[in-house]
Formats: C-alpha cells, structure tokens, sequence
C-alpha cells in the first residue's frame, strides 16, 4: 500500500503547472500534423492527442514543417481526425527506476506486464534517451565476467564493460543463448530487453529459458513485433536507461538485448514515415547515427560507478553478415560472436563459430597459461576445419600430416566441450581445467 501511495505523491508532484493545446491539421498515414504548439515542443518530445472515441493517443514529436509539428503515436490512429485537441507534454520522456524492479516483466514505458502489482518509483528520474558518458571520463574495462557458458568463457572471454555483438540468421538460437547467460552469469544484475520479438515467444523466454531463478535479479522489458515502431525503439532506449540506473549503484550489469536489428528496422519505419530518404538497403541516415548512440550507453562508468556489459543480438538477413546494420553494428562493438547454421545443423548447441567470432579484449585478460590453452584448442579447430571437406569425403590418408592427425584425434572432444544444455553452467576456471585436460594439457588453477 505504501508503494501505491508513494507513487501517487510523485505523480502529483510532475503535474505540470499549465496545460499546451494543439490541434491536429493533417493525417499522411501514422504522420500526423498538428499547429497551435509553436515553440512548446522539440524533437522527442511526447504529447497526447484526444480521439473522438474518448481516449488518449501518445504520440512523440519525430519532426517539424514550418510552423507544425510532425508526430507519430505510441499506438494506433483510431478515432482521429481533423480538429482533435493534442494536449502538449512538459519535458523529455524521462522514468523513474527503482531497486524494486528486480525480478519484475515491464513494457516500454516502465509499466508492469507481470500481474504482480505496481512498480515502486524511485526519486529521480533517468532520461529514456540518454547521452552516453563522457569518452575521457569512462574507467577501463575491468575484470572477466563469467557467463557460464563454455564456448564464451573459454575462447571469447567478455570483460566488465565489453560490448559484443552476437550475430546470427533466425532459428539459430540466440534467445537461448542470451537466456543461459542471464541464468549463470555472475554479473551483480541483468537488464534483457526483448524488442520486436514475437509474442509467442515473450513468456516462453522468461518462464522456460530464463526462469525462476534468472528472472529473480533480472529486469525484463518487452515490446512485441505488433507493436508500432516507436513503441519498439522506446523499449530499447529503456533498457539501456534502466542498465544505467543499476550501474549508478556501483553494480556491475550485464545487458541483454535481441534484437538490434529490429531497433534499426524500427527507427527506418519512423525515418521513412518522417519523410527521410533512404540510403543502404533501404535503411535511412539516421539508423546509422542512432546505432552507436544507443550502444555507446553501455560500457563502463565513470569513477565511483558499475559498469554496463552489453551483449547484443543482430539478425542477419538471409545469413549476410555484411549487410548494413550487422556491418555498422561489428564496427562499434569491442567483439562479435558468430553463430553458423551449419553448426547448428549438425546439432551442437551453442552453435558458436569460434573461428570467426573474436573478443577484442582477448588475450590481454588472460594469463600466459590460459592463452597457451585457447591458441592450441583454437589451432586444432582450425587445422580440423580446413581439412574437414576431406575427411568427410574419406579423401585424407591417416599419417599424411601429423598436424591433421591431431586435429582429428582431438576434434571429438573439443565438440563435446563447446555443446551444452540450457540448464548446464560452467565456470570460468572449469573451462580452462577441462579444455586443458582434453587436450593433455597441465594447467593449474588460479587461487
């Protein structure tokens, strides 16, 4: 009861002290055109137009001509016309996180989605679209951050702070592999924002994949693919403002977002709309100057502050991963993990092409020991894979080269290791003793 009557108090309090009205001029399909608000709103600003059905319809100010502002709504147009009263907000969307929201499913706007009652509202507000820190400001990237998961801990080692993309065509397992990283991490908490994805799909993740035990110090935000594009961008710029407010309790975050690219499809639609060419595929300007504001929000703080370790999803189309938005996205990130379909074809899941993925703070996070480790599993991996059309086709003659004929004694084993269960977890240093260990290896673990 205190929660809801703190809540009220603060509501009452952002009341605005006068109230803006404009009305609606022109509809151009989800552009519409309201005069009467010069000088009242800016880009980004929200207002509320007033439907003939007597609901609300938020909407968020996208651009302007001449004297009129040009909105797109939250939600959809019906019930407006020409004429409607548009009721002019105050301030930048901004949200009002709280430690209570651990463990709770929230929607794009920070409302509850989980039918466990309201959310507690803290004291001050965090800006929806946010600047990143300060570049000369920021700490170092800190020590390794154990997602338990083997094929990352061991051979793509992720660092407090890193940023890393994982790049993969659809049905190739993503979403599982986020969610076995938010179960087993060791980060302090996990911010997982869902965007675009299908609705199906939304509450198998959090009760099946994520679970009970992931969900318990984890945030979830979800925007549906059905939902309209500004719904879908606002949900990602709100993980990334709800990752900051942990990060500002000096708690190390571990951000989870599948997918980018729906971001990126959804910031297009609201480009498009506004009347901004296209340039690349159809993809306009202003996604690729979006894309690194919202990704250079995570990394690590300034002094006294956590740090924000962001690992982002990005759907390929058609399994290109040179099209535009996974090329653009590879170029700000400090790593990108590959997931092949043809390994996930064969059946080993976490289908992780380690090969091609790269961590970009490997091996400088590693000891000479573990580095000795990774470079002689990663050789044979690749000697395997550079000789396996061969194999397979019964071509190579054993005792050929004795380099392939480790790699073949050794493949089996190595395959093994990187397969694993969702509800499998595996630390940083049972990875390193394990891979040692198939690969007879002596390592000794550190203290």
């Amino acid at each position: 009861m205190s929660n809801i009557v703190d809540n009220i108090i603060n509501e009452i309090k952002r009341l605005p002290d006068q109230h803006i009205y404009g009305r609606v001029t022109s509809i151009l399909g989800m552009l519409v055109e309201i005069n009467g608000v010069e000088g009242r709103l800016s880009i980004g600003d929200h207002c509320a137009i007033e439907a003939r059905n007597g609901r609300n319809v938020l909407c968020e100010v996208v651009g302007f001509s001449e004297t009129s502002a040009l909105v797109m709504p939250f939600g959809t147009l019906e019930g407006i016309g020409l004429g409607c009263r548009v009721e002019t907000g105050t301030s930048e969307p901004v949200i009002y996180p709280e430690a209570g929201w651990l463990g709770r499913v929230i929607d794009a706007f920070g409302r509850p989605l989980d039918n466990k009652g309201p959310l507690p509202m803290g004291s001050l507000p965090y800006r929806v679209q946010n600047n990143p820190p300060p570049a000369h400001k920021r700490t170092r990237v800190g020590g390794k951050v154990d997602l338990g998961v083997r094929a990352m801990n061991a051979f793509l080692t992720v660092c407090k702070g890193q940023r890393m993309g994982i790049f993969s065509g659809s049905g190739v397992g993503k979403s599982t592999m986020l969610s076995m990283m938010a179960r087993h991490t060791n980060a302090d908490i996990s911010v997982i924002g869902l965007i675009g994805e299908r609705g199906r799909e939304a509450r198998e993740f959090i009760e099946d994949d994520l679970g009970e035990e992931g969900l318990r110090r984890s945030v979830v935000v979800v925007a549906t693919s059905d939902e309209p594009p500004l719904v879908r961008r606002q949900a990602a710029y709100l993980t990334m403002a709800v990752a900051e407010y942990f990060r500002d309790l000096n708690r190390d975050v571990l951000c989870l977002m599948d997918s980018v690219t729906r971001f990126a499809t959804a910031q297009r639609e609201i480009s498009l709309s506004a009347g901004e060419p296209p340039a690349t595929r159809g993809y306009t300007p202003a996604v690729f100057s979006e894309l690194p504001r919202l990704l250079e929000r995570a990394g690590p703080g300034i002094s006294g502050q956590g740090s924000i370790t962001g690992l982002f999803t990005v759907l390929v189309e058609g399994d290109d991963h040179n099209e535009p938005v996974a090329d653009a996205v590879r170029g700000i990130l400090d790593g990108h993990v590959v997931l092949d379909r043809a390994i996930a074809e064969r059946g080993r899941y976490p289908a992780v092409n380690i090969l091609r993925s790269v961590s970009r703070t490997m091996p400088d996070c590693n000891t000479e020991a573990q580095n000795a480790i990774i470079d002689r599993a990663s050789q044979l991996v690749s000697t395997y894979d550079d000789m396996a059309e061969l194999i397979r086709l019964g071509a190579y003659r054993q005792g050929s080269d004795h380099h392939v004929d480790e790699a073949i004694h050794y493949n089996s084993a190595i395959e093994d290791f990187l397969r694993q269960t969702k509800s499998e977890r595996s630390s940083l240093e049972e990875c390193y003793s394990a891979l040692a260990g198939i690969l007879d290896m002596n390592y000794a673990a550190e203290a």
